[in-house]
């Protein structure tokens, strides 16, 4: 019976942090995977460094952007943070 009590805590502490931490954490983690396997040509996108473009190309672990002075650079698709506007959806 003492072991049961000594027990609970530990478990109730993993079922918090399991609740707090580890399952947002997945959904945020599930959504970008989401987002950088949706990218199309075309989307104004923002890369981890900062920089702002548009796709230009996409290649299966790549995408070239097109930036505001007319260069191509090349970045890993896990680069991508977030997608600024896509074209065509309001």
């Amino acid at each position: 019976m003492e072991t049961l009590v000594t027990l609970v805590p530990l478990i109730l502490m993993f079922g918090l942090m399991y609740l707090f931490l580890i399952r947002p954490q997945q959904k945020r983690q599930k959504k970008v995977v989401e987002m950088q396997s949706s990218l199309a040509k075309g989307d104004k996108v923002v890369t981890i460094g900062g920089l702002h473009g548009i796709i230009d190309a996409i290649d299966e672990g790549q995408v070239i952007l097109k930036c505001g002075d007319g260069s191509r650079l090349t970045y890993d698709r896990n680069a991508v943070r977030e997608v600024v506007d896509k074209p065509g959806v309001m």
